[in-house]
């Protein structure tokens, strides 16, 4: 086996369990948002930490962690989910994380930091081979490469 092929096993192994440990992360704040404290809990926390128009935020915040750790889990559609956590990170970062620190213990930025440039970092190099997004790249390359075989032999 090359070294080229070795690497990039290895990289779409790494790529997987980044996935699976970040998705699984953000799958569950969103769970949690959603049924342990109910929108409405969350709505009202929200509110107690200054985040504005909390009423829209919690929902639209839960259902982006929990749908979007999924689809990270599944490696689906990650250029798109992986920016959107990372905005939500930063957003949760700058609201209410950054004046209280670095460290978690005191409230401060180091989870959201550590999550939102995760999910950068797979929305910038993609989901690898081991993912739904390249099993639906190989499907439409394969149909396109079809495509084009058949207009050449006509």
């Amino acid at each position: 086996m090359a070294a080229s092929s070795r690497t990039g096993t290895a990289s779409d192994l790494g790529l997987l369990v980044a996935r699976i440990l970040l998705g699984a992360i953000f799958a569950a704040h969103g769970y949690q948002k959603l049924v342990t404290f109910g929108l409405a809990g969350a709505t009202e926390s929200f509110r107690g930490m200054g985040v504005p128009a909390p009423e829209i935020a919690a929902p639209v915040v839960a259902i982006v962690e929990l749908v979007g750790g999924i689809a990270l889990i599944a490696g689906a559609s990650t250029g798109i989910v992986g920016l959107l956590l990372a905005i939500d990170m930063l957003v949760a970062a700058l609201l209410v994380h950054l004046p209280q620190g670095v460290f978690i213990d005191a409230g401060g930025w180091e989870l959201v930091g550590a999550l939102g440039a995760g999910a950068l970092a797979i929305a910038a190099v993609g989901a690898g081979r081991f993912s739904l997004d390249a099993l639906l790249r190989g499907r439409r390359g394969s149909r396109s490469r079809a495509s084009s075989s058949a207009a050449a032999a006509a």
